[in-house]
């Protein structure tokens, strides 16, 4: 269980790190190779290497460390042993069985529904969801097709979302799997989404959280201020109202408190 900065969430939990995509901005990439590598394992640590469509994906069943800081006498697991290639870290999968109900991103570091992601991996995941049903569990992804090709559980607890940043990916909110609890992640925003041209699609949302570029990117891109208010008008002027989540990253853009809304199952005080 980590704690986490992610103000819409109260934990993440990876236990698939790695990402494929190369989106520019990614912040996870960046954490990945800062705190990447590895020298020892851990006793009999198991760790496989295989192709899967063509890309590298590695397997571990024990975790390796990394004997730069020693603490406590021993050395800490490397978080990110090989960098940002997809990596399934098997020992994470019992990390929440036992603990009080809480609102978990899962993967945060990764992308679990990239088309190289393996079923296998994918089905491990939800077989430890399901052994932990206090918590509510929240997925990203930018690949929202595979979430119908795989068949994604429909429990009341589990939370299926994509990730947007343009207007060009606005199509992927039709994507989104159906009779589930959807929503949208629109981080970073960098650009006018006229969300009025597809206001049909907030309708269908259960929740949208909206973010800016963070980091010190050549090209970062600041939004402006009516790009959000567009958004939040369309989410109000929904059939069904939806929450909004503005993160803290908008504070500056925003000029005044920030609006920050959860969905009635994911309210602090429902835990």
């Amino acid at each position: 269980m980590l704690k986490t900065k992610i103000d819409w969430c109260d934990s993440t939990w990876n236990p698939v790190t790695g990402c494929l995509h190369g989106c520019e901005y990614c912040y996870a990439r960046n954490i990945a190779k800062r705190f990447g590598g590895w020298t020892d394992s851990d006793g009999d640590t198991y760790h496989d290497t295989f192709l899967m469509d063509d890309s590298l994906v590695r397997v571990l069943d024990n975790p390796l460390k990394i004997m730069r800081v020693e603490k406590d006498g021993e050395w800490p697991k490397a978080p990110y042993p090989y960098d940002f290639q997809p990596t399934l870290h098997r020992y994470r999968l019992n990390d929440y069985i036992g603990k009080k109900g809480r609102n978990i991103f899962v993967c945060s570091m990764a992308d679990l529904f990239g088309e190289w992601v393996p079923d296998g991996w994918i089905e491990e995941v939800f077989k430890a969801c399901e052994k932990s049903p206090q918590h509510n569990y929240l997925f990203l992804t930018k690949n929202v097709e595979r979430y119908c090709k795989y068949g994604v559980p429909m429990a009341d607890n589990m939370w299926y979302g994509t990730s947007i940043t343009r207007e060009s990916e606005m199509h992927l909110f039709i994507s989104l799997p159906a009779f589930c609890n959807i929503f949208v992640s629109i981080e970073p925003i960098l650009e006018d989404l006229k969300p009025r041209e597809h206001n049909v699609m907030f309708r269908q949302v259960k929740w949208v959280i909206i973010g800016s570029e963070t980091g010190r990117r050549k090209d970062k891109v600041t939004p402006e201020r009516k790009w959000i208010e567009d958004i939040v008008n369309e989410c109000r002027n929904a059939h069904y109202p939806v929450p909004v989540f503005m993160k803290s990253s908008l504070a500056e853009v925003w000029g005044e408190p920030l609006i920050q809304e959860y969905p009635k199952v994911l309210r602090k005080e429902n835990k």
